[in-house]
């Protein structure tokens, strides 16, 4: 992309998408277009091709989704099916119709199988049964993926997809019902040391292990990934368009919760509820793809938990 570049962001005000916001104003992208659910309604087609004909982005950075942790998922599975197939094919169509230099579609690492060999490379993609608890999501995620594939097959598109793992930052959501883990650890530590509460109840049982990246290495991989891989150039012969980001390493869910109580600083005890749903045992993503074409996340755990933390504190003091 030039510094000039008319790039749309979708979902610009997310987590994933004011990170992405936030590296193209430090890169100096100088004619970013974004537009509010408001103004427009990507779930509408005619309202996203009426915008395409008048703005004519030449880059797109498909960030926009609906989201959610394990209870949003279970409880609205139709929601998350249909807002996400029909903001995706919206947005992927019309860039295709209006010869949009590059696209990139953010999609999930809960695309992979429950039980995928670990860590999970691009190639296990469609090779066994998707975990129940996210399969909307995930069935909604994996048909963008295919769809970027098959434009860039039948009409030589250059569409991309990146799969990001676990994202957490600031722009979170904290909603304890909705959310997803890394962020409700937070708050229920926050609440319970400012309440002086002696117990802390986490789900499950800790045994899952998980994969978590700072939002804004993210969105430096996003930008890198526009920059520098191409899947129409000759060197990528499988026609391969979809790279997972991810830092590569795992925690427990059990040594996450300490984490997030050291550093929120709370005296009390942790109580497992086992009744909750554990999830996916592992998703530990392969960055064997992303470390080959030169990037590699900057930011650690217990320093990204920090700063989420403080971003936290001051939004709550704001409110």
């Amino acid at each position: 992309m030039q510094k000039d570049s008319k790039i749309y962001v979708a979902g610009h005000s997310g987590l994933v998408g004011s990170a992405i916001m936030r590296r193209l104003y430090s890169d100096n992208y100088a004619n970013v277009v974004t537009q509010t659910h408001s103004e427009l309604d990507l779930i509408n087609q005619k309202e996203v091709e009426e915008f395409f004909e008048k703005e004519k982005p030449e880059y797109v950075i498909l960030a926009a989704a609906k989201v959610g942790g394990i209870v949003a998922n279970k409880t609205y599975p139709a929601d998350f099916l249909y807002q996400n197939l029909q903001i995706q094919n919206n947005i992927i169509y019309q860039s295709y119709k209006h010869r949009v230099k590059k696209l990139l579609f953010l999609g999930s690492s809960c695309i992979y199988p429950k039980l995928c060999p670990q860590p999970m490379k691009e190639e296990y993609l469609l090779s066994g049964k998707l975990e129940p608890t996210n399969e909307p999501y995930a069935i909604a995620k994996i048909a963008g993926i295919k769809m970027c594939q098959s434009y860039n097959r039948q009409y030589g598109t250059n569409f991309i997809a990146v799969m990001p793992t676990n994202l957490y930052g600031p722009g979170d959501n904290f909603d304890l019902e909705n959310s997803h883990v890394l962020p409700a650890l937070i708050r229920k530590f926050h609440e319970a040391k400012i309440n002086g509460e002696k117990t802390v109840t986490a789900w499950g049982t800790g045994s899952p292990k998980r994969e978590f990246l700072y939002v804004d290495d993210m969105a430096d991989g996003c930008v890198f990934l526009i920059n520098n891989f191409d899947p129409t150039k000759k060197q990528n012969e499988k026609g391969e368009m979809f790279v997972n980001l991810g830092t590569g390493s795992e925690i427990s869910i059990k040594e996450l919760t300490g984490l997030i109580k050291k550093v929120v600083e709370f005296e009390g005890e942790i109580v497992w509820d086992k009744s909750k749903p554990d999830g996916t045992p592992r998703k530990l993503l392969d960055m064997t793809k992303m470390h080959s074409l030169g990037w590699k996340h900057k930011i650690e755990l217990e320093e990204g938990i920090k700063m989420v933390y403080e971003w936290y504190k001051k939004m709550r003091l704001n409110l």
